[in-house]
C-alpha cells in the first residue's frame, strides 16, 4: 500500500493543501485505489519554504494545486 501524507500546517495551508488534499481524494476515488492508497495529513514536515509538502512513502515531494494531476499520474498511477 502506497502511504500518501500531505502537511497541513499553516504554511502549506496557505499555499494550498487543502486543494491538493480534495484533488487527491477526487484522483484516489475515480481510479478507485482506495483499496492501494492510504491518504493522510500531517503537521510540519521542516520544510515549509518547498510549498505544499507531500510524501508517498517517505519521499519528499513539492505540490502546488495546479500540479497534482501531474504528481498523481508519476508518482501515484505509475506505482500502484
Amino acid at each position: 500500500m502506497l502511504k500518501i501524507t500531505v502537511c497541513i500546517g499553516s504554511s502549506c495551508h496557505i499555499k494550498g493543501s487543502r486543494q491538493v488534499v480534495e484533488q487527491l481524494q477526487y484522483l484516489i476515488a475515480e481510479n478507485k485505489l482506495g483499496d492501494k492508497v492510504e491518504l493522510g495529513g500531517t503537521f510540519c514536515m521542516g520544510q515549509c519554504q518547498k510549498g505544499v509538502c507531500v510524501t508517498v512513502n517517505d519521499t519528499f515531494y513539492s505540490v502546488t494545486p495546479e500540479d497534482v494531476g501531474e504528481f498523481f499520474e508519476k508518482e501515484i498511477l505509475a506505482k500502484v
